[in-house]
């Protein structure tokens, strides 16, 4: 029957939550045993589309696509069995395309390079897209073809969700600054910011002024329980300011 919405998306995270602690599908270990069933259920249930869309199964949209195309990727070369390995390419390499595919569906300028909830949305949000950003960037490490084309404007669309003042040359006036839900407007939270940073670092966009001064911003801001958003805003938060290292990272 039809998976829980969102089973999918979340399955995938607690994968990549087991994996970064060591714990792999491959393992004898009753950890490793838990992850080889999560892997097995996400490849018997979660059905691509003929486009290759992976967030219809569980109703996550692209959401869900972009973390389960993440956590395919991550899982190349840790699966019990060669054939294991290859279903995994085989979904990756069509979700990957499905990525690209929906970043060139025509938008209008300030939208343009991003992605929104579903495949075929004409505007775009700094939420949906940091997921398929961390997907490309997965991918291509795995040695996935990804166009240089898809990540520079996926870098323009990030860059223009960041809410400073610009100077003639549209280098930022100031060494902080915040990034808001959509480009030009929405609202600038903590999580917004930190799922900006990560998306430029990604991108290799390490030392942009956009990285330093959300960085900065978030150094001066942190997170408080009471935030909207708290434990989603930190998965971004804590590997953005790890990156960036020094008194950031020590938060």
């Amino acid at each position: 029957g039809d998976m829980p919405s969102h089973s999918g998306a979340m399955t995938a995270l607690a994968l990549m939550g087991l994996a970064s602690v060591g714990h792999t599908p491959a393992d004898p270990t009753p950890e490793g045993r838990a992850a080889a069933k999560a892997l097995k259920y996400m490849i018997t249930n979660i059905e691509p589309d003929e486009n290759g869309y992976l967030g219809r199964s569980d109703r996550s949209r692209m959401y869900g696509h972009g973390i389960i195309t993440l956590m395919l990727t991550e899982m190349l070369g840790m699966t019990p069995d060669e054939e294991t390995d290859k279903k995994l390419r085989k979904l990756i390499d069509g979700a990957v395309k499905l990525i690209i595919r929906a970043q060139q569906v025509p938008k209008s300028e300030a939208n343009r390079g991003g992605w929104r909830y579903e495949p075929s949305s004409s505007d775009s949000d700094i939420s949906v897209s940091v997921w398929q950003v961390m997907s490309l960037r997965a991918a291509k490490n795995a040695g996935i073809d990804v166009p240089k084309e898809a990540i520079d404007n996926a870098v323009a669309y990030i860059k223009r969700s960041y809410r400073v003042e610009r100077d003639a040359n549209g280098q930022p006036k100031t060494n902080e600054g915040a990034y808001s839900y959509e480009p030009y407007g929405g609202r600038q939270t903590f999580s917004t910011t930190a799922a900006g940073l990560l998306s430029l670092q990604v991108c290799g966009q390490y030392e942009a002024p956009e990285v330093l001064g959300s960085s900065n911003y978030l150094l001066k801001s942190p997170p408080e329980i009471t935030e909207p958003w708290f434990y989603y805003g930190n998965y971004y938060y804590a590997q953005g300011m790890y990156q960036r290292g020094g008194e950031h990272a020590a938060t």
